[in-house]
């Protein structure tokens, strides 16, 4: 990389084309206005509990997979396209944060984060972080202020839906937590496959492998959620990923929302029942 290419990046990795936009979208500059991928309710509702939006924020990292090969009949996680997946992920989410940063946010709604794989290398992947970031109303701020313990804007995957009815609980998101496992699911030997023909039988180190892979993501995720002193992880996804590995490869992605009450004294009111009108 060459010096003006280094010159074009921050130290966060945010672009400087990124940096001037971001610098129209200023709260409270002249003809500045702001930019969201939230839908028209969800917009309505973020702003009805008490955030503004600023504008969307993204975060990109095109990152090369390394190879790591399993063994033929062994069930096995392969460490190194964990870490790869992982930290990818982390680098597309860190700058889309450095983003809403710039902009003074407390927070960003409506998280998406994608891979799209790209066809000028088959080992190449783009991780993309998007979102909405939002600022909340002074009224709507409560003590200690919305940011996480490490002092970084929330993140959130929560439609405007989900996140209006969390705060109405007397709730916070503190940021997502996700993990990640690669693992390589041992074949069958031949005799094992052809004593099955015909019958209704467990394959156990299928189970074995697919309930390892599973709980080393769900555990991975956890121990973030944790880092952030958080209460509990909500919207919790399991995905099974096979990118381009084969079929006795495959990626397992847990990801949710870490939250924690607003108040330390705080209860969830009973909801009232309200039934539609309805026409007869």
């Amino acid at each position: 990389m060459t010096n003006q290419q280094i010159s074009d990046f921050d130290a966060a990795g945010v672009p400087q084309d990124a940096i001037k936009r971001l610098a129209e979208l200023q709260p409270g500059k002249a003809g500045s206005i702001f930019t969201s991928d939230l839908s028209v309710n969800e917009f309505l509702l973020v702003r009805e509990v008490g955030f503004k939006p600023l504008g969307l924020v993204l975060g990109s990292s095109i990152y090369h997979v390394g190879l790591q090969v399993g063994r033929w009949g062994k069930n096995q996680e392969l460490n190194v396209l964990s870490q790869a997946m992982y930290h990818a992920r982390e680098l597309a989410m860190t700058r889309m944060e450095a983003e809403a940063a710039l902009l003074g946010a407390d927070g960003i709604v409506g998280v998406r984060l994608d891979i799209e794989f790209k066809e000028f290398g088959s080992d190449l992947a783009e991780f993309i972080a998007i979102g909405t970031a939002v600022k909340a109303d002074e009224a709507a701020t409560p003590d200690g202020g919305w940011r996480n313990n490490k002092d970084q804007p929330f993140t959130s995957d929560l439609s405007g839906q989900d996140f209006w009815t969390l705060v109405q609980a007397g709730y916070g998101p503190l940021g997502m937590v996700m993990g990640s496992c690669v693992y390589h699911i041992a074949h069958q030997r031949f005799w094992q496959t052809i004593g099955n023909i015909g019958q209704n039988v467990e394959i156990p180190q299928f189970t074995e492998a697919l309930y390892d892979a599973r709980e080393l993501a769900m555990s991975r995720m956890q121990a973030e959620a944790e880092s952030l002193e958080a209460e509990g992880i909500v919207g919790v996804q399991l995905l099974s990923l096979p990118h381009r590995w084969g079929g006795h490869t495959t990626e397992f992605f847990a990801i949710g929302t870490a939250v924690r009450p607003l108040r330390a004294d705080h209860t969830i009111a009973k909801p009232q029942l309200t039934l539609p009108l309805t026409d007869y």
